[in-house]
């Protein structure tokens, strides 16, 4: 499942290239045909994303909200802005096998290394999981045969003159208006990069130390802080030293402080780079090894039964809430 970094990164491509626009609205696939013919024809005026829901506003006071779940997916193609590490990656962005790119800089510039996990033309879920369009080895034929008729099971296509994004399998995908957008926001926790830093801190201790369920646990829980999910989970409590199983209400309280301020650091760095770089003090090397490939780029994630890379024990995979849950269970104590 997409986690907060790259949910992020879609409102941002739909502020940069949807906002402002009157978009063409439909329903290829026929599931959605009457939440599109409430948005076709209006101009899209916000774009914004709290945790793992993004919202995309429309003149009159429509929102279009959407979540990805385990299988959703934005397919992107048109005429489209593209950084370094999207043109690696060849148009793609969202969360794949995390697999990393090589710079520009480097011998084979624009070379894909596997596939990114946060690239311009798909955003959601695995490559398996869904079709891909708009990815023409020519540029011209792309232009000519813009917008390319719908691939696969699209939920909804929004279209401008210039760009298209078609979505794919999400888990929720709903017209909804300022009252009921709201109420969704009500019910997450805090985001650090929508709430006020302060406020979502005290949110965010407040919501921990009145429950007994570990802290594992509570870091996935999306009512406690959103955005996080089991990549950052792992990695921001071996950042912080932290065992899993501990209670939240156990915690002191700057430990939960730091939690948070870590999420925020970490959550600026993914949405920055497009990549989930949770290992700090890297060397230019190091850096570029970890962009490259994933194995280079987290503490414990992913990397049950090998040593951990600070004290050499194995570290540990089990079942949280029927999620994988890695630890180093010495190191985190």
């Amino acid at each position: 499942m997409p986690e907060g970094h790259s949910v992020h990164r879609i409102a941002l491509q739909f502020a940069r290239h949807f906002v402002g626009e009157r978009v063409s609205a439909s329903s290829p696939q026929g599931r959605f045909v009457e939440g599109a013919a409430l948005l076709d024809g209006r101009t899209m005026t916000a774009s914004r994303a709290v945790g793992k829901q993004l919202f995309l506003e429309f003149d009159e006071a429509f929102y279009l909200r959407v979540h990805l779940g385990i299988y959703g997916a934005w397919d992107f193609a048109g005429a489209l802005e593209q950084d370094p590490v999207m043109r690696a990656a060849r148009g793609r962005m969202g969360q794949t096998g995390q697999h990393g790119v090589v710079d520009d800089d480097e011998d084979a510039p624009g070379t894909v290394v596997g596939e990114h996990e946060d690239s311009l033309a798909s955003i959601g879920a695995p490559r398996r999981a869904r079709l891909r369009m708009g990815e023409e080895s020519s540029t011209t034929e792309a232009h000519e045969s813009f917008p390319a008729e719908p691939v696969g099971q699209v939920r909804v296509r929004l279209l401008t003159d210039r760009a298209v994004a078609d979505l794919r399998g999400p888990t929720a995908c709903e017209v909804l208006d300022a009252a009921a957008v709201q109420e969704v926001v009500d019910r997450l926790g805090p985001d650090p990069l929508v709430d006020d830093p302060d406020e979502g801190e005290e949110r965010m201790l407040a919501r921990v130390r009145r429950r007994r369920v570990p802290i594992g646990l509570l870091l996935m829980d999306q009512s406690v802080v959103s955005g996080i999910g089991n990549v950052y989970r792992a990695e921001l409590l071996f950042r912080a030293r932290l065992d899993p199983h501990t209670p939240g209400a156990s915690l002191p309280e700057e430990v939960i402080r730091d939690l948070w301020r870590d999420w925020r650091y970490l959550l600026g760095v993914g949405v920055e780079t497009g990549q989930m770089l949770t290992m700090d003090g890297l060397d230019e090397e190091g850096q570029r090894r970890a962009r490259r490939n994933r194995a280079d780029r987290h503490w414990v994630y992913k990397r049950e039964g090998l040593p951990c890379r600070i004290c050499g024990t194995h570290v540990v995979l089990e079942l949280a809430a029927a999620r994988k849950l890695y630890y180093c269970p010495s190191c985190q104590q």
